[in-house]
């Protein structure tokens, strides 16, 4: 194969497939005809806009699982993370007098620190995933109400809530444009790095990427930091959404955040996928929750309804494969 072969640029249905995401992107087209002829207001620009604004805590975190979710790995944790991320930010900003600048950086430090453990929990003491991360879920939620006694922190810098509110050019608000940032850089590493192509290699097999070079622990450990430091900074985000934290934030947003990395086609073995499907997984949740709202459909119903999507979505890569 030439050098010109190899570095041809793939056209946009290759990428697509490439990604596993056509199906997923096939269902979103599905969903959005079906709600826009059903709802009036679904097709509205400020619809949309609102729903690019949902999207974007779910869509930070989403990159972060899809590393870790590649390597055939599983991070429950990301909740609580986010969580523990938002009180250390209120509370040096609010009660310890810290610029808040300088909050911001400490309370990622805190979420990467959590992913380290994580990650060294996997690597050195050969403990599942699974259970690792399991752990840090209830360490991090732990501390995360420990900081406040449990107690919310409400109010911060006007500028600062301003940023997820105050629109340039009528539609880009900071915190969606945070989120496509994320997006660019997650798809750009996956598809251009020897370290996104390392990922793909452990998630295919550990032990022949072993072989082949690639120093495997290390990789864990850096896709567990950065999927924590990606909720970290999710948790920021939000915080600027609402004004205020809490040690409750971000309750059962681990399984909202595997749900859209798996219904956007990254199969949950490791070594398949990508950012483009997962960008597209989080698209569907972010529609599915929004028109089943302006159908008036309840919250109770609405879990069903995305249980039942994640289960097909599941099923499907198991049809697929066989």
């Amino acid at each position: 194969m030439t050098q010109a072969t190899t570095l041809k640029k793939p056209r946009i249905s290759e990428m697509f497939s490439l990604s596993g995401a056509t199906g997923p992107l096939i269902g979103l087209i599905v969903l959005c005809v079906f709600l826009s002829l059903s709802t009036e207001s679904f097709l509205t620009v400020r619809n949309l806009l609102n729903i690019l604004d949902q999207i974007t805590v779910l869509g930070i975190m989403a990159v972060g699982m899809t590393f870790v979710i590649l390597i055939g790995g599983i991070d429950l944790a990301v909740g609580s993370v986010l969580a523990l991320a938002m009180m250390v930010m209120g509370y040096l900003a609010n009660q310890v007098g810290y610029p808040l600048e300088i909050a911001i950086v400490v309370a990622l430090l805190a979420a990467a620190a959590s992913g380290a453990v994580s990650g060294l929990l996997i690597t050195l003491f050969n403990v599942p995933a699974f259970i690792s991360t399991l752990a840090m879920m209830s360490i991090a939620r732990g501390l995360a109400n420990m900081v406040t006694d449990g107690q919310q922190i409400v109010g911060f810098p006007a500028w600062f809530s301003m940023l997820a509110f105050t629109r340039h050019a009528g539609f880009l608000t900071f915190t969606v444009a945070v989120m496509l940032v994320v997006f660019v850089l997650g798809w750009l590493f996956l598809r251009y790095t020897s370290g996104g192509r390392s990922l793909y290699a452990i998630g295919g097999n550990p032990e022949v990427a072993r072989l082949a070079g690639i120093h495997v622990g290390l990789m864990t450990v850096g896709v567990y930091i950065t999927s924590a430091l990606l909720a970290g900074l999710a948790g920021i985000v939000l915080a600027m959404r609402l004004d205020s934290v809490q040690p409750t934030a971000g309750f059962t947003y681990e399984l909202d955040t595997i749900a859209a990395v798996v219904i956007g086609g990254t199969s949950l073995s490791g070594g398949q996928g990508g950012i483009i499907g997962t960008i597209i997984g989080v698209l569907i949740i972010g529609v599915l929750r929004n028109g089943l709202n302006l159908l008036g459909v309840s919250p109770f119903t609405q879990a069903v309804v995305i249980g039942i999507v994640i289960a097909l979505a599941v099923a499907a890569e198991a049809f697929k494969k066989r």
